[in-house]
C-alpha cells in the first residue's frame, strides 16, 4: 500500500472528526450569542412558516446503514452507487471510486455502520438526521462516530449531499491541483 494513499484515509477520517467538532461546537456558540442579545425578545417572523416534518414514520436505522454499507462496498463500482448520493452526476463516480479504493487500500474495509438517534432534520424537513457509529477493520483507528443526514429518494434514502461531500471529498473529485505559477513582472 502506498504511504500517501494511507496518509490520505487517515487525513480525510481525522478531518472528518474535526468538522463534526467543529460543526457541533459552531451549532452550540451560535445558539449562546443569541440568548445573550440585548435585542428585544421577539419571536422572529420566520419562526411560523417553517415547514412541518411529513407524517409517515421515521425509517427503520437499517434503511440508513444500508446506503452506507452499499458506498463503502469496493465490489460495487461507483457508477452504480450514483443513486446513493444526493445530486450525484456521472463525475461523482470516479470520487465514489476513489474513496472505496482509498478505504479498502488502506485497510479500512470492510467497514460496518450503526445508526441511533434517527430523527427528522430541523432545516430540511423531509430529510432525516442519525449518529452513525463507523466501524473500520483498521486496528489503529477502528471506530468514530458522525452525525450524517439522508434525504429521500424514490421511497428509500440517500446520502445528503452535504454529508456526502464531507465525509467522500465529493466537492474535490477533480483531484487536487498544484496553484498556478506567479506572473513574471
Amino acid at each position: 500500500m502506498p504511504v500517501w494513499m494511507h496518509r490520505h484515509v487517515r487525513v480525510a477520517l481525522s478531518a472528518l472528526t474535526l468538522v463534526a467538532a467543529l460543526g457541533l461546537a459552531g451549532c452550540s456558540l451560535g445558539a449562546s450569542n443569541t440568548s445573550s442579545s440585548a435585542a428585544p425578545s421577539t419571536p422572529p417572523a420566520a419562526a411560523s412558516a417553517v415547514a412541518a416534518p411529513p407524517n409517515t414514520a421515521l425509517p427503520a436505522p437499517e434503511a440508513l446503514t444500508d446506503v452506507l454499507s452499499r458506498l463503502a462496498d469496493p465490489t460495487v463500482a461507483g457508477i452504480n452507487k450514483l443513486n446513493l448520493v444526493e445530486g450525484s452526476t456521472p463525475e461523482t463516480a470516479d470520487a465514489l471510486d476513489r474513496f472505496t479504493t482509498a478505504a479498502r487500500d488502506g485497510g479500512y474495509l470492510p467497514m460496518t455502520f450503526a445508526a441511533t438517534d434517527v430523527a427528522w432534520s430541523d432545516k430540511n424537513p423531509s430529510d432525516v438526521t442519525a449518529i452513525v457509529v463507523v466501524t473500520t477493520a483498521a486496528e489503529n483507528n477502528r471506530a468514530f462516530t458522525f452525525p450524517m443526514e439522508f434525504a429521500p429518494f424514490h421511497g428509500g434514502w440517500q446520502l445528503s449531499r452535504k454529508t456526502a461531500e464531507m465525509l467522500l471529498a465529493l466537492g474535490n473529485s477533480g483531484g487536487v491541483r498544484p496553484p498556478a505559477p506567479s506572473p513574471t513582472p
